[in-house]
Order: C-alpha cells, then structure tokens, then sequence
C-alpha cells in the first residue's frame, strides 16, 4: 500500500524544518551530526534503506521524483536542460486506465542509499520557489513532493512472500537479469540479439513486481494576506496556495464522510497525491501550530483541518495479493 507523510500549517510554523530539519544557510545540505536534529524525509529514507538491506539483494530497488506544486502547475526539478544541467520543467498530472495518477516524462531516478537520495532531493530544492513576507523571511511559495518508488521483486506460485534464502536471489540474478534497472541498460544492447532460453522465460514468468509509494510533503503555508503583507505576484502565489490548501481539506472531507465522489481533480495537489491519500493507502498529517497569541485565527484554522483528518476512517490496511496463474496454465 502506498503511504504519504506531509505537514501542514500556516507559514513560518516550521512545516519545513519537520520535513527537512535545519538547513545551512546557502547550502541545502543534510549533514547533520546530531541524529534527533534530522527531519522526517531524511529518517524517513534511512528506515527505508535499512529494511532494504535486512532482504536478498536485488529484490528491491528504489526511484526516486521531486516535484513542486506551484501556481496550480507541477514542475519536475530534477528534470535536465539541454545543456545537462538541472532545471524544473512543467509536467502534468493524468489519471491511467486503472484509475491511478501519473505524471507522464517524470523523471524518476534510480538510488542505492540514503546518500543519493538527500543528494537528488538537495538538487531539487535549490529550485524551490521562496518569497520573503512579513511573517517569514523564506516562506516557501510552492508545494514539494518527493516521492519514493519502491519496487519489490517476489517469485515462486506464494505470491506476496519475498525470495527465501540468498542462493535464491542470486540464481534468479542469473537466470533473468533483464528485469533488473542497472542490469537493463548494461544488458541492453546484447539481450536483443539473442533468444531467452527456457530457463529465462519460466523464471520471468514466476517473477512478479509490485511498486508502491512514499510521498513526503512539504506543503506551502496558508497565511492571512493582510498579515503576510504580499502584493503583486506573491499575492497571486498566496491565493493558488490557499485555494489548493482548500481543495486537499474538501479530499479529505469527502473521505471521512465516504461520499461517492471524492473532488481529486479540483487542485493539481490533490490530484498528484490521489493514490497515496485515497483507496488504500495511509497519510500522516504532521500539524505545525505557531505559539504565538498573534496567529490563533491561523492556528484554529489548523486545527481545523486536523481534526478534518483525524475523522477519516478506513480500517486496518491489508497489503493486496495478487492472482498467480497456475502451473497448467
């Protein structure tokens, strides 16, 4: 099943700071000594690595998408220019045959590590939208979305259980090293010349993978324009920011009163987020409330739209398995 931890509050109540944890100034970096200091996306990919590496090698692999949400248009920012050189490149949101969100060209980079991972997510966040306002110095203009795609190899007719034993995993490494990412491309320009063998073809067959994702987010602050001071662009930025804000709180009420029809669509947010908020899936809501006795209205407000997300209800998650064709067939 897909999960998705994002926090929400009003600016400067230190969304990013949860999700990222203290930054250098100038430079984006996660080296941080103290562990207690690390936000949840850079926790959250070490657990991911390290449940990783307690399984055979090869059954998993992950990819890894930043995008921001800004001005109810999507950006790709690890995507490249001409010259090689990253730069955000606006992509859309469509919604498949099967009903799930996609975002066609999205580049999707293969990591090994927890390393790679904040590396690729540093990249991305030197293109992130940021505007000062009267409430916070670096208030953040935009959405970001960092997603992590994990897939899981699974074999044999008990689909759901992974390879048993190591000699397992290695003897498929063998037999069907085509299915693999790093092994397509070293593969690829040999593997169509020749014909698979029987052994190949009968163990692809057995071979099953599952992707599911990790959506971090970052959302952008809601604020009180007579209070954050904006004007000219920066008010149209406010606006596209709050409308979005709205769109995700009427998802999530739609949800918790299991109405037939739950307004995805309403909002590029929302939509991008679809699978890892609805159906199946399980969202952490991190709830950012600024101290202040200035911010109350701004901080009801929050806990407003908490509680709207504590209401949602959806019974233990089961992980889904899938029909396996028998040996007949």
């Amino acid at each position: 099943y897909n999960v998705c931890i994002m926090a929400y509050g009003q600016t400067g109540s230190g969304k990013t700071y949860t999700m990222l944890g203290p930054q250098l100034e100038g430079n984006l970096a996660f080296a941080i000594e103290e562990e207690s200091e690390l936000g949840i996306i850079p926790r959250a990919t070490q657990e991911v690595f390290r449940l990783i590496s307690e399984k055979p090698p090869g059954s998993y692999w992950v990819e890894v998408s930043v995008v921001e949400v800004y001005n109810n248009e999507i950006f790709d920012l690890l995507a490249k220019d001409s010259y090689g050189k990253v730069s955000g490149v606006k992509r859309d949101v469509v919604t498949t045959r099967e009903g799930k969100s996609d975002v066609p060209l999205l580049t999707n980079e293969t990591v090994e590590n927890a390393s790679e991972f904040l590396h690729l997510v540093n990249k991305g966040l030197q293109l992130r939208v940021t505007h000062p306002t009267l409430v916070h110095a670096h208030s953040s203009r935009s959405h970001l979305v960092v997603t992590l795609t994990i897939t899981t190899v699974v074999f044999g007719d008990n689909f759901g259980t992974l390879w048993e034993d190591q000699q397992t995993s290695q003897r498929l490494n063998k037999e069907a090293s085509c299915t693999f990412p790093q092994k397509m491309r070293d593969n690829k320009s040999t593997s169509s010349s020749r014909a698979s063998s029987p052994v190949q073809l009968e163990a692809s067959e057995k071979m099953k993978q599952v992707k599911t994702r990790l959506q971090l987010v970052d959302l952008a602050g809601s604020e009180c324009v007579g209070m954050s001071g904006v004007t000219g662009a920066a008010l149209r930025e406010t606006s596209f920011i709050n409308r979005s804000l709205s769109a995700l709180a009427d998802v999530l009420g739609a949800i918790a009163e299991q109405r037939a029809h739950v307004p995805y669509r309403n909002s590029k947010l929302t939509h991008l987020l679809q699978d890892s908020i609805g159906g199946d899936a399980k969202l952490l809501v991190m709830l950012c409330i600024s101290p202040g006795e200035k911010y109350l209205t701004e901080s009801m407000q929050s806990l407003g739209f908490g509680t709207r997300a504590r209401q949602v209800q959806r019974g233990q998650v089961k992980k889904k398995n899938f029909p396996v064709p028998s040996k007949g067939k």
